[in-house]
């Protein structure tokens, strides 16, 4: 999870992952909504979170379905109420929808876990909610392919760089990780490859 070389990147490369997740001020929103459509890379780069941000938004908009329990307890106090010109309809009460699935959280080392929320094997690539409890460390590793990371609470360490909520990261193929570690527990999201090669 290195840094990429900034002198080949457009300089508001970082910003697209911000941008896309809602999380810029209005006026640096306002400037990437600007920019986006004349930079050929940062339409690229918008392109390949879209499905991250596509998840985000629909665990954020799902509505659940009203407990079972609760319809039968409003349907026995609508019959119990009697109003002229009343007519409760006899058709079926139609079953609750089942809620989107909420993937598991499965610990994958010691004081680290992971919600896998899509997996693309033809790409190499995995997306995933990554959670590090507080002193909790990844070993050091090599990069597959490119590997991006937005960090949503906490703090995180990796090698000399702290980052912080609504920091951006990105680690290009063949570079290492020497050292990834929260003091205080954090979660991010993460976008790599799960044939990255441990040290």
């Amino acid at each position: 999870m290195s840094s990429f070389d900034e002198k080949v990147r457009c300089a508001r490369a970082e910003l697209v992952a911000p941008y896309a997740l809602s999380t810029l001020d209005r006026g640096e929103a306002r400037a990437m909504q600007l920019h986006l459509p004349g930079c050929a890379e940062c339409q690229r780069e918008f392109e390949a979170i879209a499905p991250v941000t596509d998840a985000l938004r629909a665990w954020r908009t799902q509505s659940l379905p009203t407990p079972v329990a609760l319809w039968d307890r409003l349907l026995a106090r609508i019959g119990k109420q009697d109003h002229p010109g009343n007519v409760l309809s006899t058709a079926p009460v139609p079953a609750a929808q089942a809620a989107w699935p909420d993937p598991e959280w499965r610990n994958v080392a010691p004081g680290i876990a992971c919600k896998l929320l899509s997996s693309d094997p033809e790409e190499d690539r995995v997306t995933m909610l990554v959670r590090l409890e507080p002193d909790a460390s990844y070993p050091p590793h090599q990069h597959s392919s490119v590997e991006e990371l937005y960090l949503l609470e906490g703090e995180l360490w990796i090698d000399d760089r702290k980052l912080s909520p609504g920091d951006y990261s990105r680690a290009e193929r063949g570079t290492s990780d020497q050292r990834v570690w929260s003091q205080t527990g954090c979660m991010c999201l993460l976008i790599t490859s799960p044939s990255d090669q441990l040290a």
